[in-house]
């Protein structure tokens, strides 16, 4: 992927998957893995719960336009990509920010993180500094936990004192992770309508 060999982030590993026994590890997006990016698309999954079928679609549309364009902008350090589609189709600026992708052998998921430069607090527009999403055939087996515990080791390295997450109050399976990984409950809140308006809960882990 251009621009991943001036990052000093390198893929970690962690606990072996229980079928393919290959540990799992979080790696940049790139040309070799995309046909398996691509099949969890087509196959209904989406890295975006909110917007899941418009959002895998535009994905799978950039990526059939132009891939090398799709994967430069998976890491976009200056927030050159353009402004964010919000869940209700309104706009908001981009932040400095990159994903990565869960793999085991095959593809697991995406975690992504995002920050303001010069500060660990976040615009009102953006709910959270990290996001992830693993495909429905790959749940249940510890991947989201793990993943979560190796991104914030690159969120240390950025400089942040915290960072927050913020999920629905009725998705356990969300909490459980975040709160394994030293997660604390610093907000219940009602999402603005642009993210849904769901009951939700925002979550602090202190990296200092």
């Amino acid at each position: 992927m251009a621009g991943c060999a001036r990052h000093r982030l390198a893929a970690q590993s962690v606990s072996p998957d229980s079928r393919t026994n290959r540990a799992m590890e979080l790696i940049w997006p790139n040309r070799e893995y995309l046909p398996a990016y691509v099949n969890a698309l087509e196959r209904g999954w989406s890295p975006d719960n909110l917007r899941a079928a418009a959002a895998a679609r535009e994905e799978l549309d950039h990526i059939a336009r132009d891939a090398d364009s799709y994967l430069a902008l998976q890491v976009d350090r200056e927030a050159r990509g353009g402004d964010v589609t919000l869940p209700d189709g309104s706009k908001a600026k981009r932040l400095p920010g990159y994903r990565r992708w869960m793999w085991d052998g095959e593809f697991c998921g995406l975690i992504g993180f995002r920050w303001q430069a010069g500060s660990s607090e976040l615009p009102p527009t953006v709910l959270g500094h990290i996001g992830y999403a693993v495909v429905p055939w790959k749940r249940n087996r510890g991947i989201a936990t793990s993943a979560l515990k190796l991104q914030l080791a690159d969120c240390r390295a950025e400089g942040l004192s915290y960072v927050e997450l913020t999920t629905d109050a009725d998705n356990l399976p969300s909490q459980k992770v975040i709160t394994a990984n030293g997660g604390v409950v610093v907000e219940a809140f009602r999402k603005a309508a642009a993210y849904g308006g769901a009951e939700s809960l925002r979550y602090r882990i202190m990296l200092a």
